[in-house]
């Protein structure tokens, strides 16, 4: 009996699901495209390092791209309808991570050190920041990944937190009530000294 047979490889699985954002669809992985952070591109000069990036941007009507832990967040220009190209992209990411290639040249834009600025900021109110922070970690971001996005902390000055986001939460119709019904809604009543929270454009 042959004890040295190689496993079989995890087949790829990739499935689609819908975001709040109608020009935003998630395209969701078995397996880690990166183990944290994320990565946005808005155009294919952008995705240098990213070959799975530049090569989406080649299909027609795609407008943006997002990328972190297990899923790609693709956004589309107006103009196309996704029954036109969902399925083509799905097919095209399972075939280049079947393929091997690397979906990053080099280390990617690591986000998650932008958190961490955030973190150091420590801007004149040091326990206000860390507890927005745990708020985000623990309440919001989650929700926010759920939906294809994600939410980094900016600055909080003056009372205000202002935020960035990204993937299909940047420009969804339903950010700005999501933003002020949920986010602001949650850290006014947990943390202390929050009045407002606004979000960054990108």
């Amino acid at each position: 009996m042959n004890n040295n047979t190689t496993p079989e490889p995890k087949p790829v699985i990739v499935y689609i699901e819908n975001t709040p954002n109608p020009a935003s669809m998630k395209f969701v992985l078995n397996g880690y495209l990166m183990e944290n952070g994320e990565v946005e591109y808005h155009s294919k000069e952008m995705a240098v390092n990213c070959p799975l990036a530049s090569q989406l941007f080649d299909f027609t009507g795609v407008k943006s791209i997002f990328i972190t832990n297990n899923f790609v967040t693709v956004t589309k220009t107006e103009d196309l309808d996704w029954f036109e190209i969902q399925n083509i992209l799905r097919e095209f990411i399972k075939g280049y991570i079947i393929s091997g290639e690397p979906v990053f040249i080099g280390n990617p834009i690591n986000e998650v050190e932008k958190s961490e600025e955030a973190r150091q900021m420590a801007m004149n109110d040091p326990e206000t920041v860390n507890k927005i922070l745990e708020m985000l970690d623990e309440y919001i971001r989650p929700a926010v990944e759920g939906d294809g996005g994600a939410i980094n902390l900016k600055s909080f000055e003056n009372g205000i937190v202002t935020v960035q986001l990204k993937g299909s939460c940047s420009g969804c119709p339903s950010s700005t009530l999501t933003l002020k019904a949920g986010i602001e809604n949650l850290l006014k009543r947990m943390v202390p000294g929050v009045t407002e929270v606004v979000a960054e454009s990108i």
